[in-house]
């Protein structure tokens, strides 16, 4: 197989931009991981006209499909874990083309996870928690259940994702498996919301009260990124926030987790005053630490 698709990747390998090439197999008769394709060309690369550049190919009445892809959107998935099934394609794949041993160094990296990293991703994984987390709850009590539940699902898989990252491990595209293993009280409470024979509004109402907890003993981790960089400045407008380069990858979910922050007296906030004798500015600080 690598010897047909040779001649793609060599083309590819010999220009000076291209940082390495993985060969990843499919695993399953019917492989959702790489799309179902037989085989994914992996290639990673300084700069390209197009951060992701895609092509098909068929040999042996088999079907392949390239990537090319920007070193800077390949550490952007990686960040925002919004491609997860890149990390099952790193670390399942095979490296035929490697320059500067710069592929064994990202994999490497994405194993052992270094903190700073893991930090922004607890972040991000948080803040959409929070988000799902209450609005499932308003769902729930305006009695819209099927809506709720939808949500719930979805905040119990950024709290899934979340308990994995505190473990140093970065979540897989079977996290349910992960956490089973690393935190089986989770893994209980989504056990029971799918396969409980209680009726919807009843597991969604015992739901919310167990798993009140455990995303308020998270609280102090999943905002430890966000307070450490408005840390950095006295006090910030909502706009300043938005600007930040690192806090720019919460996108939508950064107001709701600021207000759920400040709810939880961990953000603070001032009036300046406008033009306006009765209107004021709404400033956002964190305290500085004893």
């Amino acid at each position: 197989m690598e010897q047909i698709l040779r001649p793609i990747y060599q083309e590819r390998a010999s220009q000076e931009s291209t940082l390495g090439v993985v060969l990843v197999e499919k695993r399953e008769k019917v492989s959702p991981s790489t799309d179902t394709f037989d085989t994914i060309l992996l290639i990673i690369t300084k700069e390209n006209e197009t951060a992701v550049f895609t092509k098909h190919y068929t040999y042996d009445e088999k079907k392949a499909a390239m990537h090319i892809i920007t070193e800077k959107q390949l550490q952007k998935w990686l960040l925002l874990g919004t491609n997860r099934k890149i990390v099952d394609w790193l670390f399942n794949g095979r490296i035929i083309y490697d320059r500067n041993e710069f592929m064994e160094k990202l994999i490497t990296e994405l194993k052992e996870y270094p903190f700073a990293g893991r930090k922004i991703k607890m972040g991000l994984e948080y803040a959409k928690l929070i988000r799902r987390y209450l609005e499932g709850k308003v769902l729930f009590e305006e009695k819209n259940y099927l809506d709720a539940y939808r949500h719930v699902i979805e905040s119990l898989h950024h709290l899934a994702r979340l308990s994995v990252l505190e473990n140093g491990l970065p979540p897989e595209v079977t996290v349910w498996s992960q956490v089973k293993q690393i935190e089986p009280s989770i893994y209980k409470l989504y056990e029971e919301l799918v396969l409980s024979d209680e009726s919807i509004d009843k597991r969604l109402e015992l739901l919310f009260l167990a798993s009140e907890f455990l995303i308020h003993s998270r609280t102090a981790d999943g905002a430890q990124h966000i307070m450490e960089v408005m840390a950095k400045k006295k006090s910030w407008t909502i706009q300043e926030l938005h600007e930040q380069e690192e806090l720019k990858n919460y996108s939508s979910d950064l107001e709701v987790f600021i207000e759920y922050l400040v709810d939880k007296e961990m953000v603070f906030t001032e009036g300046v005053m406008t033009k306006s004798e009765r209107i004021f500015h709404r400033y956002y600080y964190v305290k500085a630490a004893k």
